[in-house]
């Protein structure tokens, strides 16, 4: 839907209550969604698209509906269709992209007997690839015929308002994926599960805690402890979704305490629209809205990015796939965290790992 008519439906739908500004930075610092879509249509907009983190938390809380996030991201396509240059502020986040796509770091291995691949996303692989790993063999044991594909779901350029990118990556990806008779993708990046929930509406996505029962290594080694739940933004829209994780946290014998705002009001953790590139301090305000509320308590998340956002805030945070290799370091809230350009080399690692065991003789399906 084009620029004009996404702002036509938020001026006439918005109420300007200033119930979606309370938690977010952008909107106290450019104005109601109402007022943003006036001087769109109006031709006077000022504000700066590339400042929303693109989380939907506007839209999760908004009474009547409105979608001003929709707004948002095409006003960045626009921007950009008008000066290409912007694109240069994020030169290391469309590397990151473009390695992570590359013959270099790519990988498909589909199965001869099931239509299901592990597609785990570009951020779990690098900063967790031994967890990865264990993941991918949790898997194979509910679903033997597992086969995998390592790349990247393009979000960054799709978040960046790139559409003619993003559109000739995927299309390229998914004809792949058909000529080898991939009907279904299992992963564990929510924005891969958002993004391809919307771009590949003939494949069927599962996130890797909905096939899952609960970790045996929780029962074994870990006793119950009490754990903050931080959702992702990515899933704010999928309740289905967010009860299976709490399904699987629970049958691991993990409890966790819910944040006031959670599911479809979750926090944005600060990583979402690529802001810290433009405006580091509002990116950040996320985080520290969240540290308040969880003071010296353990968090839990399910998505890398979140993971590592919230610790730049001072929270203890760990992912959900630590508790499959190290429980009580999990616990203890003293899993390492990896940053570039280590992140390369373990995806590398990664992917030569998958070809050394996936592709033996006995592992062929």
């Amino acid at each position: 839907m084009a620029l004009p008519e996404l702002a036509s439906q938020v001026l006439g739908r918005c109420e300007l209550c200033g119930l979606c500004s309370e938690n977010c930075s952008f909107l106290k610092k450019w104005g109601l969604p109402g007022d943003i879509a006036r001087s769109v249509l109006n031709h006077e907009s000022r504000t700066d698209p590339f400042e929303c983190s693109l989380c939907s938390l506007c839209t999760g809380v908004c009474p009547v509906g409105v979608d001003p996030a929709g707004m948002f991201l095409a006003m960045r396509r626009e921007s950009l269709t008008r000066s290409p240059a912007i694109l240069r502020k994020y030169w290391r986040l469309l590397l990151y992209e473009r390695l992570n796509s590359s013959a270099l770091l790519s990988w498909y291995k589909p199965s001869r007997t099931s239509e299901s691949v592990f597609f785990p996303g570009c951020a779990l692989a690098g900063t967790r690839p031994d967890a990865t790993w264990a993941l991918f063999i949790e898997l194979k044991r509910y679903m033997p015929g597992l086969g995998v594909v390592l790349d990247c779901c393009c979000r960054p350029s799709h978040d960046l308002g790139n559409t003619v990118l993003v559109e000739k990556r995927l299309q390229r990806m998914l004809e792949r994926l058909h000529v080898q008779g991939v009907r279904q993708i299992i992963t564990a990046c929510p924005s891969c599960y958002s993004l391809f929930q919307v771009c590949a509406p003939k494949l069927s996505i599962r996130m890797a805690w909905e096939v899952l029962p609960g970790m045996r290594l929780a029962h074994e080694k870990a006793p119950k402890h009490k754990l903050r739940l931080h959702d992702s933004c990515a899933l704010r829209f999928f309740p289905g979704v967010q009860a299976g994780i709490r399904d699987y946290l629970a049958e691991s014998g993990l409890i966790c305490e819910e944040f006031p705002d959670n599911f479809a009001c979750t926090l944005c953790c600060g990583e979402g629209g690529a802001v810290g590139f433009l405006n580091r301090d509002m990116a950040l305000a996320w985080g520290r809205v969240r540290k308040d509320q969880a003071g010296d308590d353990l968090v839990l998340t399910y998505c890398a990015g979140c993971t590592d956002y919230l610790r730049l805030a001072g929270i203890k945070a760990v992912h959900l796939i630590d508790f499959l290799i190290h429980p009580e370091k999990a616990l203890a809230g003293n899993t390492s965290q990896v940053k570039s350009p280590w992140t390369y080399w373990n995806r590398l690692r990664l992917k030569f790992r998958f070809i050394r065991e996936v592709s033996k003789p006995e592992n062929c399906q």
